[in-house]
């Protein structure tokens, strides 16, 4: 699937709840099933900054696709990550570098985030695309 194929997946899964309250408890679900990054990779170096919680992203090249792997201390962050991961992991570094995420304000997430949260937000979405731009580099 294309990056605008699986956001428009979320966009659809979040058309189907009718209040936040619903969407919150989604989003910890999905953060229980993302996929765990190993214990080794929970150090400072892979601490994205700027989040209030701790996230921990760790990316590497599987053939042409960078794939991600993620945690947080929190279950509204995790959730927030595993959305992100899986809009961004199994897609090569150049349409991870050109996607937009706008997605993230049509299913409304932004405006319903305090804004240490929003904050960590970008800061979680830039981190996925500092490392397609470092992938992207080797590959050129």
């Amino acid at each position: 699937m294309t990056i605008e194929e699986v956001q428009n997946e979320i966009i659809d899964e979040f058309s189907m709840f009718e209040d936040w309250e619903e969407r919150y408890q989604y989003m910890i679900d999905l953060g229980k099933t993302l996929p765990l990054i190993d214990e080794k990779y929970k150090t400072d170096d892979h601490i994205i900054k700027g989040c209030q919680s701790k996230v921990w992203v760790h990316a590497e090249m599987d053939k042409d696709k960078v794939k991600f792997t993620a945690d947080s201390d929190a279950i509204i962050t995790k959730g927030i990550i595993a959305i992100l991961i899986r809009v961004f992991s199994n897609q090569s570094p150049q349409d991870i570098i050109e996607a937009n995420a706008d997605f993230i304000d049509k299913i409304g997430l932004k405006e319903h985030l305090s804004p240490t949260r929003a904050n960590g937000l970008v800061s979680m979405i830039k981190q996925l695309k500092m490392y397609a731009i470092a992938y992207q580099t080797q590959l050129n």
